[in-house]
This record gives structure tokens, C-alpha cells and sequence, in this order.
């Protein structure tokens, strides 16, 4: 299993990770670090736990509004789907009666060139 070494708050993190996830296992600790190091900013140097708890919470926050987003969307979606199969359903019993109508005058059509034409013999 390949080990990746990380920097998180200036301090080095030997991680383990599955072949080929050591690009990503370095973007998500660089992340994290930029997450520790604007708490720093704001409350100051609290020591390593605190600061990883903070950071992790912080994370843990944006990813549940990014979850209820999706969420929302995701039903949005569904809605809109719902609209759309209706519309479709509506567009075909719009088109069937059309065609109800278009054969109905194209019998009568018949119905009455059958008429001339018997009436002109």
C-alpha cells in the first residue's frame, strides 16, 4: 500500500492510501491544510486537535449544504421530468385527437367525392 507524506498546519502526516489515490490523498490534505490555515487566521494558533476538529467541521458543514443542494436539485430534477412526461403525455393526446379529426374529414372528404361522383353519372 503506497504512503504518501502530507502537510497539514505545517506538520508532516505519513498517510497510507490504495494504489494510485496518492494525487488525491495530497489534494484532499492540501485542502484541509487551506481550511486549517484561514482558522488560524481568524482564532489564532489553539494547538493541532483543535485546529483539524475546527477544520473538519468546517468541511463537514459545506459538504452537508453540498449534499442538501443536490438534494434540492436532485428533486427539482425529478419534478421537472414529471413535467416533462406529462407535457409529452398531453402533446400525444393533443396529437391523437388531430388525428381523429384529420381522418373523420378525410372519410367525409371521400364520403362526398363518392356523391359527386355518383351524381355526375
Amino acid at each position: 500500500m503506497p504512503q504518501v507524506i502530507v502537510r497539514v498546519n505545517d506538520r508532516p502526516y505519513t498517510m497510507s492510501c490504495d494504489e494510485g489515490q496518492e494525487e488525491h490523498l495530497a489534494e484532499l490534505a492540501a485542502f484541509l491544510d487551506k481550511e486549517v490555515t484561514e482558522l488560524k487566521k481568524s482564532v489564532g494558533q489553539v494547538g493541532d486537535s483543535r485546529l483539524l476538529l475546527m477544520a473538519g467541521l468546517v468541511v463537514a458543514d459545506r459538504l452537508s449544504e453540498a449534499l442538501r443542494k443536490i438534494e434540492t436539485m436532485q428533486e427539482e430534477t425529478d419534478g421537472l421530468k414529471d413535467a416533462r412526461s406529462a407535457a409529452v403525455d398531453r402533446g400525444k393526446s393533443i396529437e391523437d385527437a388531430l388525428a381523429d379529426k384529420l381522418n373523420a374529414a378525410a372519410a367525409r372528404i371521400e364520403m362526398l367525392s363518392g356523391e359527386l361522383t355518383a351524381a355526375s353519372r
